[in-house]
Order: structure tokens, then C-alpha cells, then sequence
């Protein structure tokens, strides 16, 4: 059995994803990591990780592009703009048995494969408090709880789509394009008026095709949260701890990547981790100049 995990990135995310991938490497320098092209202008962005980090790419390149078409096909353009970011999809047809996938605008503080033994009890797992916090914003809209289209009980398992875990063949391809058509069918069902994606079809998905599911922060007493946003974490050696508890991640979700953005600081030290010329540089002008590194 193969486990690893799965990110979607492009040349435009390039700094995000190499503080991601020092930071999952940091914690764990073995664990199988696949890139899955966001788009054509991925070939410098592959190139670094591969160096630095022994990243693949995804071996079916003809299977996302024929994903992607597919997706809009199924899709007007005013309902979703961009097929391209439905892509994360393909991990449930990929080489890994079990995999996480992970966006590029997070770093973690863990060896974060080792979560995947929650698979051995579910099919599919998460860890946010998108169900506590934003409830069915930027997912569902009202409509979904008043016909019930979903149960309160379904409801309550929502999850922020940066970060998931499942395995391969939980959902199988006739299965996802026939609840794509539904989605397509029936836009009154989603959330996307602040602009979000692929998070409120993502949930379709699961919570219509996986009925195993689990939330890591669901534990007695709450496990730590991890969105950026929250200022009311405590940091401790390049880790963030809430209430006592390390965070497993860090998600800047909705949040602008740049100079002053909350824990930038933290950001910067796992993005410039390894470029011995960067660490010359004064913290001071660091913040000043975050773009200034080794590649400059």
C-alpha cells in the first residue's frame, strides 16, 4: 500500500509551495509527495520540488486534462469560471492508495502522513472548524438545509477543502460525474457569493458519496484549530499551539499572501528554510523585503 500526499500548484504558487514542502519535509523526509498541475505553467515549480524534495508529478497527465474538460463540459462558465481548480479531484483516481491532499497556502508542524491511520476507521477525514465557525457559509446555501437536501446530521461534517484526507476508489469516476451533473443541475445548492471554488462542490461529494467520515478536531474537548485568521495561537519553536495543543497545520485560507499577513514571520522561516544565502540576510529586511532570496 502506497500513502503520500497530493498538491495542486503552478509556477504563480511557486514560494507557497516550497514553504510547504520544507515544511512537510522538515517533519518527514520520506513520505511520497505527487504534484498535480494546476495548469501548463507548472514546469519550474515541478522542477524546484523535485530537487529540493523528490516531488513527482502525477503519472496520468492525459487523465487530468480529460478530468478537466470534462469538468467544463458539465459546467457553465458562470456557474464555475475556472475547471482547472477541480483538479485536486483526480486524487481519488491517482497512485496512492491513501493519500492528504493539501493546498500550497499551508505549512504543517507534524509528521502529517501519520494522520492517515483515521483511515482505518473512516473513508475520508478532514480537520477544521469550518462546521463550528462558518457553518455552511461559503458551501451550501439555505436552500440545502430547508428542502433537506442534506441531513442536520451530514450538515454538521463540512469542511474547508484545503485539507483532506481519503483513499483511492472511495469515490469512483461514473460515481463523481454523475453527482458533478447533479451540482451542475442545481447551482441554488451552493454558497459562492465571497468567490470560493471548488470547496462547495468538494462537499457535495463527500457528503453525498462517502458515508464514513471524520473530523480530526472532533475529540473531547476540541482538538487546535489551524486557519491563519485565528490571532490567538502561541508560538513555540517555528510551531503554533492552541490552547496547550500543537497545531497539526497552518491554512491561510482567504488570506493574501504578503508582508504583514498574520504569521507571516512564521511563513517566512519555512519558505527560506534551506537557502543559506537568505540567512545572511537581517530579520529586519527580510520583512521589509520578503521577496529578496537565494534565487535573487
Amino acid at each position: 500500500m502506497i500513502r503520500g500526499i497530493y498538491i495542486v500548484a503552478n509556477d504563480r504558487v511557486i514560494d507557497n509551495a516550497i514553504a510547504l514542502l520544507n515544511s512537510i519535509r522538515y517533519y518527514d523526509p520520506e513520505v511520497t509527495v505527487y504534484l498535480i498541475p494546476f495548469n501548463e505553467n507548472y514546469h519550474k515549480v515541478a522542477e524546484q520540488l523535485a530537487t529540493l524534495h523528490k516531488v513527482k508529478i502525477f503519472p496520468d497527465l492525459e487523465l487530468i486534462d480529460k478530468f478537466t474538460k470534462r469538468i467544463g463540459e458539465i459546467f457553465d462558465r458562470d456557474f464555475l469560471a475556472l475547471p482547472n481548480k477541480m483538479r485536486k479531484l483526480v486524487a481519488w483516481f491517482g497512485p496512492l492508495d491513501e493519500f492528504i491532499y493539501i493546498d500550497t497556502d499551508i505549512v504543517v508542524f507534524e509528521k502529517i502522513a501519520d494522520n492517515l491511520d483515521k483511515l482505518s476507521e473512516v473513508d475520508f477525514f478532514c480537520c477544521d472548524y469550518h462546521h463550528a465557525n462558518d457553518k455552511l457559509r461559503n458551501i451550501f446555501s439555505t436552500f440545502v438545509k430547508e428542502q433537506q437536501i442534506f441531513s442536520d446530521a451530514q450538515l454538521e461534517d463540512v469542511f474547508n477543502s484545503g485539507f483532506w484526507a481519503s483513499r483511492k476508489g472511495t469515490i469512483t469516476e461514473q460515481q463523481m460525474d454523475e453527482a458533478l451533473r447533479e451540482c451542475a443541475a442545481h447551482r441554488e445548492y451552493f454558497d459562492f457569493s465571497e468567490g470560493v471554488t471548488d470547496q462547495p462542490i468538494l462537499n457535495y461529494l463527500v457528503l453525498k458519496l462517502i458515508s464514513k467520515r471524520g473530523n480530526l478536531v472532533k475529540i473531547p474537548g476540541g482538538g487546535p484549530g489551524s486557519w491563519a485568521g485565528s490571532q490567538n495561537f502561541q508560538q513555540q519553536d517555528y510551531a503554533l499551539y492552541d490552547r496547550g495543543q500543537r497545531l497539526k497545520y497552518l491554512h491561510w485560507a482567504g488570506t493574501r499572501m504578503k508582508t504583514g499577513s498574520p504569521y507571516w514571520q512564521l511563513w517566512e522561516h519555512y519558505r527560506y528554510l534551506h537557502e543559506g544565502k537568505f540567512a545572511f540576510i537581517p530579520k529586519l529586511t527580510r520583512r521589509l523585503f520578503p521577496f529578496v532570496s537565494a534565487r535573487t
